[in-house]
């Protein structure tokens, strides 16, 4: 259990629907000194997951390269670690980054890439799969 206050990364891309929810979520789940970074590949994502109270947002491979080396939890679907998944908005960059920095990463298992094929995982509504990915979290407070 952590005494002091715990930074999230949500990133997300193309609208930011899915880092919206997951923001939405935390913001009625957890305390309110967790601080949240809205990180978007595209301006659009980040604005609409701003939208959602995060506490800051950035949008870009720099950005998510920078901030994914400051928080304790990275939150988002699988594809943000497969290089050029979300129409090719997760650059190799951002995945290696996010892959390989020390945050402990919690991933919804949802991808955009019809060449790879998930097995062995429940078949999940999105809101259940990202509140389960919530209680993760919480755990972790």
């Amino acid at each position: 259990k952590r005494e002091s206050k715990m930074n999230i990364a949500v990133i997300d891309g193309m609208g930011g629907g899915i880092g919206s929810q997951i923001i939405s979520l935390l913001r009625q789940d957890l305390p309110s000194d967790v601080k949240i970074y809205a990180l978007g590949t595209n301006s659009a994502a980040t604005s609409n997951m701003m939208k959602e109270k995060a506490n800051k947002g950035a949008t870009g491979e720099s950005a998510i390269t920078f901030v994914v080396n400051k928080v304790d939890v990275i939150v988002g679907s699988l594809g943000i670690i497969i290089p050029n998944s979300m129409l090719g908005e997760i650059t190799p960059g951002i995945a290696t980054a996010i892959a390989s920095c020390n945050a402990k990463k919690i991933l919804i298992p949802i991808i955009d890439n019809e060449d790879i094929t998930l097995l062995g995982i429940e078949k999940k509504p999105l809101f259940l799969a990202i509140k389960d990915a919530i209680e993760k979290i919480k755990e972790l407070l």
